[in-house]
């Protein structure tokens, strides 16, 4: 424990979380349960954090994977009911033969940004990247891709327990919001995205230890007017690529502070 193998052992295995040492060892963002306290309050420390390096170590998926959402949980607007945000999990643009896209209300000033919130497989993973795929709309005889000027990306998680209540994916028709529930601890500077169709990626500056599990991406700057005079943005498809936490382990939040204690769910 005194020579530190456990974190020696977790950086070998998840070089990522080099990135997140002070959040661990300094601002004490996750807890493991399992360790006898002491007196001795430096012995301590290096007791709790060998338990949590290796939980780490043996915890989080072995490689990253692209499968990092769970769910949809709500656009900031949709304009229809089959145009909701639930089509962006489907890898492409068509599904079973039939247009898959989430479509945003429309605006007569391409200033107004939008949001997609997403709950992510388990309530602490790294994040890498977040893959975007612009969709296109057909209007007076021309098909126009409605994406976004930039695109920036929040992390966060709910202020309450009860707050989970909330974050149910919503396929209705017109404008939600869920941040009066939520806490966001993390933004990111701003990406500038291409008005093109393929499946765009936008690598974080660093991995991003997310606790919470909850991702919202904010489309800012519209690009395409349409036959209404109304400007719109669409989207086919999102991937978020990183390292969650492997099957049979798991994070609870235990405050208000973004802290969470990890746990292990025997079979």
């Amino acid at each position: 424990i005194a020579n530190g193998l456990a974190k020696s052992l977790c950086l070998r295995l998840i070089p990522e979380t080099s990135t997140a040492e002070k959040a661990i060892e300094e601002n004490s963002v996750v807890e493991s349960l399992g360790f006898e306290t002491t007196d001795c309050v430096e012995m301590e420390k290096l007791k709790k954090n060998h338990c949590i390096y290796a939980f780490l170590a043996g915890g989080l998926a072995p490689s990253l994977t692209e499968y990092c959402i769970r769910e949809a949980i709500c656009a900031s607007s949709t304009d229809r009911r089959h145009e909701h945000i639930h089509h962006t999990l489907f890898p492409g643009d068509t599904v079973d033969g039939r247009a898959s896209y989430w479509l945003s209300m429309g605006e007569s000033t391409p200033e107004v940004p939008e949001t997609l919130t997403y709950k992510l497989v388990s309530k602490l993973c790294f994040i890498h990247e977040i893959n975007i795929q612009p969709f296109y709309m057909y209007s007076l005889d021309e098909y126009l891709i409605c994406s976004a000027e930039a695109v920036r990306f929040r992390v966060g998680h709910v202020k309450e327990p009860q707050g989970e209540r909330y974050l149910v994916g919503d396929c209705e028709p017109g404008l939600r919001s869920i941040e009066d529930h939520v806490v966001w601890t993390y933004t990111s500077e701003e990406f500038p995205m291409a008005q093109a169709r393929w499946l765009q990626r936008f690598k974080l500056p660093e991995p991003i230890l997310v606790v919470g599990g909850l991702l919202q991406i904010e489309l800012l700057g519209r690009v395409e007017l349409i036959a209404d005079d109304l400007y719109y943005f669409c989207i086919s498809h999102v991937q978020v690529v990183g390292r969650p936490l492997k099957d049979g382990f798991d994070a609870e939040l235990i405050d208000h502070s973004r802290k969470c204690v990890l746990k292990y769910r025997k079979r």
